[in-house]
């Protein structure tokens, strides 16, 4: 059944009527619209076509030093972990010799618990001092020119300092044993004494570091609201717990790329090693890298030591995803 209008044709009855939408005078229809927004993406995409050269041109020289500088190395590390080669004489494929040796390589296993009970340290109360310090900055003081003297250690190279604190920590002249002397009747041999190595060269790669993650976390401490702190000032919250309960949750992505840089940089620890023990006494400051310098340079077994180098290379690896999984460190308590 239709009805029928004195001014439009039939309609069925229990159909819906569809509504004209009204379009305001002098604005183009929508097909024009969508045809002009075509025209302009093209003019658009045709004027960036030509800066391509230009660009390449301009990151052409990263691409370079990438490949040239970590791409290949890293290639031809792998490659010779599966060979047998010593400078001289070219390198043999020998399959997996060098990874069998090196899981029944007891040196290695020492060498790497050393590497790991000087990373521990390193972290545990670098991350400690910086964050405290960041805080104070935060709390006290924000001028630029105490951060600058605070980070000025960093732009230190590990030798200059390695040889200035192994001065410092001398056993007859260091003026820090000068103290202890006449504290305690006798000196400490940081670096001659097998239980004062490892923690010695930690104290100094803290001291090293401690500007650079103290000014990291300053920055991440300044993207904290101050309502957050008022809101906490309001409910009763002492300084401790704003502390534990505020900034520590609100910095998880900052310590998180401070914790996992802090170990990628002691785990790659040489310098101050190689100036100050060498690897000992006995063994005792014995760190991976050493044994791998030694490897490579002293017995001029490269095929052994890229062995040794990708497996600390795997275990970075392995260190670092497991810190950003078990840290959530694209999470704050803000989400």
């Amino acid at each position: 059944m239709a009805t029928t209008s004195e001014t439009g044709p039939l309609v069925p009855v229990g159909l819906p009527v569809a509504k004209a939408q009204a379009v305001p005078a002098g604005s183009p229809a929508p097909w024009r619209r969508k045809r002009r927004k075509s025209q302009q993406h093209q003019r658009t995409s045709a004027a960036h076509r030509h800066d391509a050269p230009l660009a390449w041109l301009l990151i052409s020289p990263a691409i370079l030093g990438f490949a040239v500088f970590f791409a290949y190395p890293t290639i031809r590390g792998i490659y010779l972990s599966f060979t047998d080669f010593h400078v001289l004489s070219p390198p043999k494929w020998i399959g997996l010799a060098n990874f069998t040796e090196l899981i029944h390589d007891d040196v290695f296993w020492h060498s790497l618990w050393v590497t790991v009970y000087f990373v521990v340290l390193s972290v545990v109360f670098g991350i400690l001092i910086s964050l405290a310090t960041a805080v104070v900055l935060h709390r006290l003081t924000k001028s630029t020119v105490v951060r600058g003297m605070i980070i000025l250690p960093f732009l230190i190279s590990g030798v200059v300092a390695a040889v200035v604190w192994s001065w410092m920590l001398d056993p007859q002249l260091g003026i820090l044993n000068v103290l202890i002397t006449k504290l305690t009747g006798h000196p400490i041999l940081f670096f001659g004494n097998g239980n004062w190595a490892v923690p010695s060269l930690a104290a100094i790669n803290i001291w090293k570091y401690m500007g650079y993650n103290a000014v990291l976390i300053f920055a991440g401490l300044q993207t904290i609201p101050p309502t957050v702190y008022e809101a906490g000032r309001i409910d009763g919250a002492t300084e401790i717990q704003m502390f534990r309960r505020l900034t520590v949750p609100l910095l998880r992505p900052i310590l998180t790329m401070v914790v996992i840089l802090t170990i990628i940089n002691a785990f790659q620890i040489f310098d101050i090693v190689q100036v100050t023990t060498k690897g000992g006494p006995a063994n005792a400051s014995n760190v991976l890298q050493m044994y791998i310098y030694d490897k490579a340079f002293s017995q001029f077994d490269f095929g052994y030591a890229a062995t040794m180098s990708l497996a600390l290379f795997v275990v970075m690896i392995a260190i670092t995803f497991t810190q950003l999984r078990l840290t959530r460190a694209n999470e704050t308590d803000t989400n």
